[in-house]
């Protein structure tokens, strides 16, 4: 039978143990032997302190780093700048770049003087005769200039951020081209010639804007250029190499009688096309023809078999149905590839990029200048146009896929007035900025020379108003809506100057800070009823957030 001792141990066996420990005060329990004594107290009350100033000197340096040495300096961007020029012309050129590196997008633009805005550079220096066409870096932040130069004699024709070699850690350039002048590549951030080379053009041509990148074709690595002209009653193209701006081949005729307005459109099997507006129709060529018919050597580029056959061989004619005097052509993006936007005489369409066949037609249109892409619905592509006249003018905004209406709006607009704008909202959706002209309840307009120019604001979420951000007097030469600092500085930048090259005037270019124009702005009530108080429309527009477009 178990003694009582024991089986009481064996229930309480830590009990048993104390037991022990009292009936043996001079030997350790079993399970402390081998274990180390604990520290002295000294040591103890060294490690405490130890803590305690390491703590404390972590602490003061993070006070220190937060509080007392300064951060760098954000360039700060004013609301409003200006820069003027006296007895001067504006070309239709507005582009943005990072010149100066401090994250905020400069403007470059063109003008023509006798003289840059500091009196120091001269059209002579870069021999050119007085007046000629300067390049202008301004910064986004405040307006100062940040380099400018001559590059040619009269007008050009501009391509900024152009292509550069694969691999290549040099500045992003912009690429001009004078009428006449040479052929000209200028770093973006310096001003400094890159390189330069004759233009290469025969006779008396008419250059034919845009400037176009297409595809390597030469094999150098880089995008090259192509520059379209119009010699007697036909265009011919000049293909450039991007990386150094050389000739590459004498240049190829496209057997068309076209206007300006081309672009280059990939097919679905990855054929390179160049299309532009000719007499009756749409007309183009394959990049590789081109190359190929001008230098006797075969491109590693590719043709579309079915293009080739929708090609007129004869007069380089699409075949398309039904098809008026096109005006504006633009490549859009679609379901599978790039659709074509065409803008005729007399109607508007999206066409399959692949076959050509009509998704959608717009009957009875008059559009005024080309159509602007947006975003109406979360991640879906509208398209803005403006149908009818200057004095009878409908802003139209269509659902690109379907071509439905999803807004329209009758707004005036004076002669030659800039096309409308739009530029992406974190809501997936996009601001739409249109100009109109001003008119005051109550009051008459009394002439042309005391029309106002009116910015006009239209988000999505808001369809019923519009904020009239800014009125203008001038004479609007173009205007962008762009996206100074990501995510924070949408602003408006405007040139103007006088209505035509022989008569030089006063020249501007003015920036505009969005958010800062929207607390001011004027509410116009589309619809009567609108459930919102000018003040809550003004409040919900200045908490916009804007995207990069990427």
């Amino acid at each position: 039978m178990t003694d009582s001792k024991d089986l009481e141990a064996e229930i309480r066996p830590l009990k048993n143990d104390d037991r022990k420990a009292q009936e043996n005060p001079g030997s350790p329990a079993p399970k402390e032997r081998g274990l180390k004594p604990p520290p002295p107290p000294g040591l103890s009350r060294c490690r405490t302190a130890a803590f305690f100033l390491s703590l404390f000197a972590f602490l003061l340096a993070v006070f220190v780093v937060s509080f007392i040495v300064p951060c760098p300096d954000r360039p700060a961007s004013g609301s409003t700048w200006t820069i003027s020029y006296n007895a001067a012309v504006a070309y239709d050129f507005l582009a943005t770049g990072d010149v100066n590196k401090d994250r905020i997008q400069d403007v470059l633009f063109l003008y023509k003087n006798a003289n840059g805005s500091n009196g120091s550079l001269s059209c002579a220096e870069e021999g050119f005769s007085s007046p000629c066409t300067f390049v202008a870096a301004a910064s986004g932040a405040n307006g100062s200039i940040l380099w400018e130069r001559p590059v040619a004699q009269d007008g050009a024709l501009v391509e900024c951020a152009g292509p550069q070699p694969r691999g290549s850690e040099a500045s992003p350039a912009c690429i001009l081209l004078g009428r006449p002048g040479p052929f000209i590549a200028v770093d973006l951030v310096t001003g400094e010639t890159l390189w330069t080379h004759p233009s290469g053009f025969r006779g008396n041509v008419s250059i034919l804007s845009p400037l176009l990148r297409v595809p390597d074709v030469d094999g150098d690595g880089a995008p090259d250029l192509l520059v379209l002209t119009r010699e007697g009653k036909q265009v011919h193209g000049y293909i450039y190499s991007g990386s150094t701006g050389q000739l590459v081949g004498p240049p190829g005729s496209l057997g068309v009688d076209g206007t300006s307005g081309a672009v280059l459109h990939i097919t679905r099997a990855g054929a390179p096309y160049v299309l532009l507006p000719c007499v009756s129709s749409l007309c183009g060529s394959s990049v590789k023809g081109l190359y190929e018919k001008a230098t006797g050597r075969v491109s590693p580029l590719r043709v579309d078999p079915l293009w080739e056959g929708m090609l007129n061989a004869t007069s380089h004619q699409l075949h398309l149905r039904s098809l008026d005097a096109v005006r504006y052509v633009m490549s859009v993006p679609g379901k599978v590839g790039e659709d074509l936007l065409l803008v005729t005489s007399e109607d508007c369409m999206l066409l399959d990029g692949q076959g050509l066949e009509p998704r959608w037609t717009l009957g009875a249109a008059q559009i005024l200048r080309k159509p602007v892409l947006g975003h109406y619905k979360p991640d879906t592509l509208a398209v803005a146009i403006e149908n009818g006249t200057d004095t009878d003018r409908q802003i139209l905004l269509l659902d690109l896929s379907s071509g439905a209406v999803l807004w329209s709006q009758a707004l005036r607009g004076l002669p030659g007035g800039p096309q409308p704008a739009s530029l992406p909202t974190a809501d997936h959706r996009s601001a739409f900025f249109f100009w109109g002209l001003h008119e005051l309840a109550g009051a008459n307009q009394t002439g042309p020379g005391t029309a106002l120019h009116s910015l006009y604001l239209l988000h999505p979420t808001l369809p019923s108003v519009l904020l009239e951000l800014a009125n203008v007097s001038a004479h609007i030469i173009t205007s962008r809506v762009v996206l100074l600092e990501p995510g924070r500085h949408a602003a408006c930048v405007l040139l103007t100057g006088p209505a035509g090259p022989d008569a030089p005037g006063p020249v501007s270019v003015v920036k505009y800070k969005v958010q800062d124009l929207v607390p001011s702005g004027r509410v116009v009530h589309l619809a009567k009823g609108a459930p919102d108080s000018d003040q809550a429309v003004r409040n919900r527009l200045s908490r916009l957030r804007y995207r990069d477009a990427a």
